[in-house]
């Protein structure tokens, strides 16, 4: 534990350790079993339920035994305990996010997704509040790893057309209509782990999703974007809060911290335009 401002700060130093860890376990995991399942002509919904499975067990076991004390929030467990909204640190996290990309030979496009949320979060020397302390995003098939301790500021250049990718499935209905307000190059793509890195690694200069999510779809992504000095809210501006009774999230955006004053504006007008 750490401590701030004479409080405790439930971060251990060794909690990023300990989430690459688990994301390099369960990434070896999942390219085993995809790689085994394409060989034998499995694919699809089958695949990736397999893949779901294995990666949940390997992930919670490896919490249980290295933090007993912690809760867990996953989108594979059965029911979501409860017991995770009176204790310190919650992790956050997608076994496998992308699973139709997973199931599909060639598509590169799917992530693990890690984070820790504490309940004490050092964000800054003068603000401790909560929020996620530790993230890992591995895009496994692109040989990548992202995390909130790279704190490596790219040189944010806006391309011409902004850049904005959402999801290849389910991109918000009223997402061309921005079209009429900037100048877009629209970018369908699978996980939102994938996604948001296309943002972090300045290959983007937008994620936009309207469609409903939950929060082990981008608490990790999240915590990632931020520490590298991304905006990252909801599409009304509002913060995102993790840990919550409900883990329901109905949309995010994250983005170059000199577009969002802008982008938030236009996503305002379009959706008023949209709704009436």
């Amino acid at each position: 534990m750490n401590t701030w401002d004479g409080r405790t700060v439930a971060v251990r130093q060794d909690d990023m350790r300990l989430a690459l860890d688990i994301a390099e376990k369960a990434s070896l995991a999942l390219l085993e079993i995809r790689k085994e399942g394409f060989a034998t002509g499995e694919h699809g919904k089958t695949l990736s339920d397999r893949g779901d499975i294995v990666s949940e067990e390997i992930i919670r076991e490896l919490i249980r035994v290295n933090r007993p004390d912690d809760a867990l929030l996953s989108e594979e467990q059965l029911s979501d305990d409860k017991h995770r909204l009176d204790v310190e640190r919650v992790w956050i996290v997608d076994p496998l996010d992308g699973s139709r990309e997973f199931g599909t030979e060639g598509n590169d496009e799917w992530a693990i997704h890690i984070a820790l949320w504490s309940k004490l979060c050092a964000t800054t020397q003068e603000k401790v509040t909560a929020g996620i302390s530790v993230a890992v995003v591995a895009l496994p098939s692109k040989g990548e790893v992202y995390t909130s301790f790279d704190l490596v500021k790219n040189p944010f250049k806006i391309q011409s057309p902004m850049r904005v990718v959402v999801s290849a499935t389910r991109p918000p209905d009223w997402i061309f209509r921005l079209g009429e307000y900037l100048d877009l190059e629209i970018v369908p793509m699978g996980s939102a782990g994938v996604k948001a890195m296309e943002v972090v690694a300045g290959r983007a200069d937008a994620y936009l999703h309207a469609g409903g999510q939950y929060e082990w779809d981008s608490a990790a992504p999240v915590g990632v974007a931020l520490a590298c000095g991304l905006h990252a809210s909801r599409i009304d501006g509002s913060a995102l809060k993790y840990n919550r009774s409900s883990p329901y999230m109905p949309d995010i955006l994250i983005c170059r911290p000199e577009l969002a004053s802008e982008l938030l504006s236009v996503i305002r007008e379009v959706c008023d335009k949209y709704e009436s």
